[in-house]
This record gives structure tokens, sequence and C-alpha cells, in this order.
């Protein structure tokens, strides 16, 4: 396919708000869990939660939208000039030529909560939750775009943690389409009863701070986050080279054993970019921490490329942020085609040998030309991106 251009991109975590913030918790080795303090769920684990988010006000303007998850997605627009760089893309192109297209798995499901846990004589909404704008799926999205004024097509992907890494195979064929001239794109998602608790219930959720690839790790640790990006045809910042999905169906809630649906998509971003995989230098791995999916995706990347490519997860940083982990991820691979930053696996002591040669445990800085993220989602949904940096040339 033909590269775009990531003209920006942001992301706000459990490690502080924007880019700043994460670069210095990835250099220090510092996570941004804790143990879990989020106030409508008691379960014993650790957590990624974003400060602040509490009492954090809406515009006056969108106050109709307001729910944790819209009041992360406002947070994280107001990092690193954002706002500032949407004013100047709809300068350069109408805002009718410029998609949205966010991710999220439980978009605003927390305030859906909150209304049923304080439903009138009725059995009806109070007043102050009647609003059909939150409670849905795309919530996200129509938020983004009452935020921002940008009116070009307006989609929430909600394909689990895959989320919002298809975003950006979503975009790009809208741009190669004619569609649209360029897309913000990005991924939110919060904490709520329904994530800790449902993961809880599936036996996924560790007592500690998640450990991935470790010999000894037991589940994630779930968290929240907000990222976003903006890509065109053309301009300056890292380029998408290529991206490859692919849907196993092997299993609700497990990848396949094989890791089929893993090697298809990492195969498949590849050959759109007509790149071969001994040209990757950084892998960031999807890499849960959940026993059969580091065991699986490991083997799957091992099977794909040389023993010589870097990898890692950074879900000890983060935790594992579902429908933002897409968003998150693809910027640290970006940035590291940027800054020559490559995390370590955070929590990682004693790696599992059934993971993979790839396994990089502890920080390194380097240049590197091309990098790739893997987010893989319940369902077997599963999404691969290729990166490089602003002046490669193929």
């Amino acid at each position: 396919m033909q590269p775009l251009a990531v003209t920006a991109y942001s992301a706000t975590t459990a490690c502080g708000r924007g880019l700043d913030s994460l670069r210095a918790a990835l250099r220090a080795g510092h996570s941004g869990l804790r143990y879990n303090d989020f106030s409508t769920a008691s379960l014993p684990t650790w957590i990624g939660r974003v400060d602040g988010l509490e009492d954090l006000l809406l515009p006056s303007g969108l106050a109709e939208w307001d729910c944790r998850n819209n009041r992360l997605a406002w947070l994280a627009l107001q990092q690193d000039e954002l706002l500032a760089k949407l004013e100047a893309l709809q300068g350069r192109y109408s805002a009718h030529r410029i998609a949205i297209v966010m991710g999220t798995s439980t978009s605003a499901i927390g305030e859906t909560e909150a209304a049923y846990a304080h439903l009138d004589a009725a059995g009806a909404f109070a007043a102050n939750q009647n609003r059909s704008e939150v409670h849905t799926p795309h919530s996200l999205g129509g938020f983004v775009q009452a935020a921002t004024g940008l009116r070009g097509p307006c989609v929430t992907v909600a394909t689990a943690c895959s989320s919002s890494a298809k975003v950006f195979a979503q975009a790009a064929r809208m741009i190669h389409a004619g569609i649209v001239d360029a897309a913000l794109i990005g991924g939110v998602d919060t904490l709520c009863g329904s994530v800790l608790f449902g993961f809880n219930a599936l036996g996924l959720v560790a007592p500690n701070r998640c450990q991935p690839f470790d010999v000894a790790r037991c589940g994630l640790s779930l968290g929240e986050a907000g990222g976003y990006a903006i890509i065109e045809r053309d301009g300056n910042g890292p380029r998408l080279l290529g991206y490859g999905e692919s849907s196993d169906a092997h299993h609700m809630s497990s990848p396949h054993p094989e890791g089929l649906g893993a090697r298809l998509s990492m195969q498949a971003a590849l050959t759109r970019a007509g790149c071969d995989a001994t040209a990757v230098d950084y892998i960031n791995l999807h890499g849960t921490a959940t026993p059969k999916n580091d065991e699986i995706e490991g083997a799957a990347v091992a099977a794909v490329f040389p023993a010589s490519t870097r990898a890692s997860s950074t879900k000890g940083w983060t935790g594992h942020t579902l429908g933002a982990a897409g968003i998150v991820e693809s910027v640290i691979a970006m940035d590291a085609l940027v800054t020559g930053l490559l995390p370590g696996t955070l929590g990682c002591e004693t790696p599992d040998p059934v993971c993979g040669p790839q396994l990089l445990r502890e920080t390194t800085q380097a240049p590197i030309h091309i990098s790739m993220n893997n987010s893989f989602g319940f369902g077997g949904n599963n999404c691969s991106l290729l990166f490089a940096s602003a002046d490669y040339r193929r």
C-alpha cells in the first residue's frame, strides 16, 4: 500500500498525561499500576487508573456527554497540542474531508451501570441519566465529533482489545479510496465494574502486578487510557506502512492454540507493506500476561521473525487498557522510531522459554527504522500495524 503520514500522536495513561509523561515512565521503569482504588469496584488486584477523572468537568457545551469515558477522551485531546494541530488540519482540508475513527471496548458502559443503579420508582432512568447519546457504544465517536467540530465520516470500532489498532486500517482505507483526505483516529476505554468483575469472572485478573511473559504470570492488570493520532497522505512524522487483520474465530475469549490469527495478521501487515520480516527492528507485543496469550503470541512471533528482532510488552506500565490498547501501544511503537526508546518488559523477571527468543526484558536505547504493534482481541479479532521512520525509503 502507499504509506501514509502520522503527523501527530499522543497518549494519556496511568503513567500520566501526554507523551512526556509516558516517555519519562518508560525510561525510568516506573509503572503506572497501583493497588485497586477504583471506588466502585473493590477487587483485590492492581490497576492502571488515570488520575483526575473524577473531578474533571467537560465544557458546558458538552455537558450532556458527561461520563468517565468521555472525560478521558476530552483530557487526552488537551495533550501534545492536539487541538491546535486539528485546527491547522482543518485549515488544510475542510472539516467534511476529515474522518473520525475511534476504538473502544466498553465505551460509556460505566455511566449506564450508574443509571441502572439509580432507577426511579417507575423503573426508568433518572432525568439526569436520560441521555441516549451516552448509553450507546458510539458515545465515544459522537463525543469526539461534538468536541472537535469535524464533519467527515464518524465511526466507532468495537472489536474488543484490537479496537483502536483497527482504526488505523479503517482510516487508511478511507483515505486511499478518496473518501477523505485525513483522519483523527484513536481510542478510549475506562475502568468500570463490568470490566473489572467481568474479567475476574473469566479467571484472567492477577492479584498482583501483571508479569508479561514471566514463568509466574497469572493474569492481567486492567487499565484505562485515551490516545489519538492524525493520519494524512503526506506530512512530517512516522509512516503507516501496512496493516494486517484477521479473525480466527476459534473461541470467544481464547486465542487459536497455534496462533493462526496472530501469524496471519502479522504476515498480512508485512505483505501489504512489501516488507520482509528481517527488516522489522521492534515489535510492541499484545502481551497481556495471561498464561495462554503470551505463550501463543510468543510462538507466533518466533515463527515469523528472526531471533534478532526485539519485542516487548508494555502492559506492565499502563495495564491492559482494552479498547485503548491499540492506540497506546501504537504510540509507543511509533515513538520508538523518533526517540530510539525501546521499552523492556516490565514485570518479567524470569522469562518463560516457551515465549520465544525475541523478548526484550530491559529498556534499551537504539536507533530503529521499522516497528510493529500487535493488538489481539476476544473472538479472534486481530490487528498488526507496521510503522516506519519519517525518512524511511523502500
